[in-house]
């Protein structure tokens, strides 16, 4: 059944949307728990929490050793937030720390935070490749990450250290690579900005942000439809970007006069790729719509 050991690549090669949750405590035994978890895959949210390396290792090694999935996968699929933003080069390469840090624990990618220029989000892929991949690098610098990390995520993955270094590479530029990179385009220098962004090789998927979107146009709580005419062309914009590029979308939708079905559907109708909120029960409506094959759990 596994073709990748990111699950969520299997899943986008089959045409199917993935749903995620959060990860929850980030402990060993919260590992165990949650790999058999109902979810495609599980964010860490260090982007609002703290950033604890050793709370995530201890969590990764829990997946791994309340596995595998039913779907033949090692472990669920985990991606990661960073207490940085991918503002600026400036900021990216003073952060590339906390790249080189959540992908030695053995993370599946990365989703950044207000991305906002495409040189930025170049250093960001570019701290996220080992500098021997060359496919892409027509539109990327050399790859930033160094040699003596990957025994870790290696095991963690379930491969020798080797062939960590040659998969361990931003899916879809590299067909074999394991990574998926996202960003959060969520404010208005992010509309503006979205073609360029989505035309940076190595990037996997994007989301446009709502709750902070919002507050670019002045709205302190706008998360939700029905949004205003500055919003929903701010939507339009960035999913027009993401799918002129390639880039899969992440998208909400709750309209509270409709059921959870129709807004699953309207999502589904919009070709989003990756459904966000509604927890367990809009992904069990969701696959249901799709006929998914691949086990869940």
């Amino acid at each position: 059944m596994a073709q990748h050991i990111n699950r969520v690549i299997d899943l986008f090669e089959a045409g199917e949307p993935a749903y995620y949750t959060g990860t929850g405590d980030l402990t060993y035994e919260n590992g165990l728990k949650q790999a058999s978890t109902w979810a495609d895959f599980m964010i860490t949210d260090f982007e609002h929490h703290a950033f604890d390396i050793i709370g995530l290792t201890a969590f990764m090694k829990g997946l791994v050793d309340g596995g595998p999935t039913k779907s033949g996968h090692r472990t669920p699929a985990v991606i990661s937030t960073l207490p940085s933003n991918c503002r600026t080069v400036a900021e990216m390469r003073a952060n590339a720390w906390q790249v080189r840090q959540v992908l030695s624990a053995g993370v599946h990618g990365i989703l950044h935070t207000h991305a906002r220029q495409a040189d930025a989000v170049r250093a960001f892929i570019e701290e996220c490749r080992y500098p021997f991949h060359k496919n892409g690098r027509e539109g990327l610098g050399e790859g930033q990450r160094g040699a003596g990390g990957q025994r870790r995520p290696a095991e963690i993955w379930g491969i020798s250290p080797q062939r960590y270094t040659e998969i361990a590479d931003p899916w879809p530029l590299n067909p074999e690579g394991e990574l998926l990179l996202g960003l959060k385009l969520e404010n208005q220098e992010s509309m503006v900005n979205a073609d360029a962004i989505c035309r940076v090789p190595g990037l996997g998927f994007a989301e446009w942000g709502p709750g902070d979107m919002g507050m670019s146009f002045g709205n302190p709580d706008a998360h939700d439809p029905p949004y205003p005419e500055d919003m929903d062309r701010a939507r339009l914009m960035i999913k027009d970007a993401c799918d002129a590029n390639g880039v899969k979308f992440l998208s909400s939708w709750n309209d509270p006069t409709k059921s959870h079905e129709d807004n699953v559907q309207t999502l589904l109708d919009w070709g989003v790729a990756i459904i966000s909120g509604g927890g367990e029960e809009k992904a069990e409506i969701g696959r249901k719509l799709t006929n998914r094959q691949m086990p869940v759990g």
